[in-house]
């Protein structure tokens, strides 16, 4: 299992008012993002989904993302094929980004 801090940040949108973003919104932004021939399809894909799904639902509330492994390779595999790298410009999402993919396994 990998757990990680969500990190949070405060962003100024469009209409000028200040909305936090997180890592969770990063991660479902990847996710969300692919093009249809990169996205997973069968029962496989579709239950890491809903895995995922439910274990970022758990972290909004708790501040912490929680993953069997399973999931974390296979979110881990998107961020490190999908990431803009112009998001590498934002310190906040390069922090958060980064401690997502340095997560360490709990014992």
């Amino acid at each position: 299992m990998r757990k990680i801090k969500v990190e949070k940040w405060e962003v100024t949108n469009q209409e000028g008012e200040k909305v936090e973003e997180t890592l969770l919104h990063v991660l479902n932004a990847l996710i969300g993002n692919r093009k249809p021939d990169q996205m997973g399809k069968g029962v496989d894909g579709f239950r890491v989904m809903n895995r995922l799904s439910k274990a970022f639902e758990k972290a909004e509330k708790s501040g912490i993302l929680e993953l069997e492994e399973v999931d974390y390779k296979s979110l881990k595999e998107i961020v490190e094929k999908d990431i803009p790298d112009v998001w590498g410009l934002n310190k906040n999402i390069s922090a958060a980004v980064e401690a997502f993919l340095g997560a360490e396994i709990e014992k």
